[in-house]
């Protein structure tokens, strides 16, 4: 049985009513609940002859990954102290009946799930109109980049360096890493968040959006992008502000960041957080209080190398192979290596450099060869088969057509899809999440 992901803006009230539904579910004796404790729980045949609540939260637990339920209450802890949720969309009501402050923090900073890359424009706007915004908050200065403002503020209220507030809820520092206003007229939110560091912000200051892991940090904030490229832009200051946030003693192994930014080919991030040590085992703030729900930083690398053969990055292949990624590991997503995903999504180039430098040769099963032509668009290869097999065609593998056409648009090969719509597949893309999707309703 899989070992499903925590649901977003998870409850220990919901779980507990879960656990209660289990145990109803295995004393009426349902195949499902009675394997789940044959396989999740170390007692089992005791545990089912004695079906007790206690047993059921065990199993509960341990179907989303943890050890006991004790460690369950104390990650849902963690989520309750540090959870996000996007506030509602700012429509133009909303807007004008928000206080003009909060108005302000809402178009300035980047939101993911809450925000439109049209808004900064529109906070330049409105602060040009009310350049008192600026000084309305701590949280407001650092939106807005006014290093006057901000020093001030610290200076009469040293305890808001770290004080969560504003219409995002969320400490100084993030402000100024998300917001996405261009530097100018005496502004810059790199120069208040380097004023926060100097002062003893944390640098690994960050949220659970939703309650999910990994962390949204200061780090995710100044990287930015996600699943929808461009409409997540960086911080106008990148580079800088990810540095002072490193040399401040940010965590370079920085899950989220990661992932954000493998949608790209750009490596600007990997060249910057190597040189502040990715890879190397860290304890940060996020490790301390989440501990194995993190990957490992080696771990996080093969999903890089992984993410990267499946999107055809020969650079980014070489760059991380470079720093000593194995390229027989498993990613943790699919359960294939970085060889496999590259052959899976027709990158027989990316394919033949991981095997020069060391990946193992798989061999391919005719569904998943077929696949593989499909994806990377070779019409002679797929003819071929077929001629072999005429019912490969029924039988796409395990993921089915739409995964297929969604592999092929994720790898950039048109030839692809347009070689399956000859095909007659159906042209649809199944839709993404910008975080890690939440798990299935077991037991509920």
């Amino acid at each position: 049985m899989p070992v499903h992901p925590l649901p977003e803006d998870p409850s220990l009230e919901n779980l507990r009513k879960r656990a209660k539904s289990l145990l109803r579910a295995v004393r009426a004796g349902e195949p499902r609940a009675v394997a789940a404790f044959r396989e999740l729980h170390p007692r089992a045949e005791t545990a089912l002859a004695r079906s007790a609540l206690a047993d059921a939260q065990l199993v509960l637990a341990r179907s989303f990954g943890f050890a006991s339920w004790a460690r369950l209450r104390r990650h849902l802890g963690v989520v309750e102290s540090h959870l996000w949720d996007p506030p509602p969309p700012l429509d133009p009501v909303a807007l004008a009946a928000a206080h003009p402050a909060d108005a302000f923090l809402r178009l300035a900073c980047l939101a993911y799930g809450s925000w439109h890359p049209t808004w900064p424009a529109r906070a330049e706007r409105l602060l040009a109109g009310r350049p008192d915004l600026a000084g309305a908050s701590l949280h407001a200065a650092a939106a807005a980049g006014d290093v006057d403002a901000a020093r001030a503020w610290l200076d009469r209220e040293p305890v808001l360096l770290e004080k969560k507030g504003g219409a995002l809820g969320w400490e100084p520092l993030l402000y100024a890493c998300y917001s996405r206003l261009a530097p100018g007229s005496g502004r810059s939110t790199l120069d208040v968040a380097r004023l926060l560091l100097s002062r003893g912000a944390d640098p690994d200051a960050g949220f659970l959006w939703r309650g999910n892991v990994p962390p949204f940090t200061a780090l995710t904030g100044a990287f930015g992008e996600g699943e929808e490229g461009h409409n997540q832009p960086p911080h106008p200051e990148r580079d800088a502000l990810a540095r002072a946030l490193l040399e401040a003693g940010a965590d370079p192994n920085d899950e989220q960041t990661l992932y954000n930014r493998h949608f790209g080919p750009d490596d600007g991030h990997l060249v910057l957080l190597f040189e502040y040590g990715l890879g190397r085992e860290r304890t940060g703030r996020w490790r301390r209080l989440l501990g194995d729900r993190l990957h490992g930083p080696r771990q996080a690398l093969v999903e890089e190398l992984w993410a990267a053969a499946r999107r055809g990055f020969a650079d980014r292949v070489e760059l991380l192979l470079d720093h000593g990624v194995d390229p027989n590991a498993c990613g943790w997503r699919d359960g294939r290596t970085p060889y496999e995903a590259a052959l899976a999504s027709g990158h027989r180039e990316i394919a033949a450099q991981l095997a020069s430098r060391g990946a193992r040769h798989v061999e391919q099963t005719p569904e998943e060869a077929f696949a593989a032509a499909c994806v990377a668009g070779d019409g002679e290869a797929v003819r071929a088969l077929l001629a072999g097999d005429p019912e490969l065609g029924e039988r796409p593998g395990p993921d089915g057509r739409a995964a297929l056409v969604a592999r092929a648009v994720e790898a950039r090969r048109p030839a692809g899809v347009r070689l399956m719509a000859a095909l007659g597949f159906e042209l649809s893309r199944p839709g993404r999440r910008c975080t890690r999707p939440p798990g299935s309703g077991t037991w509920s």
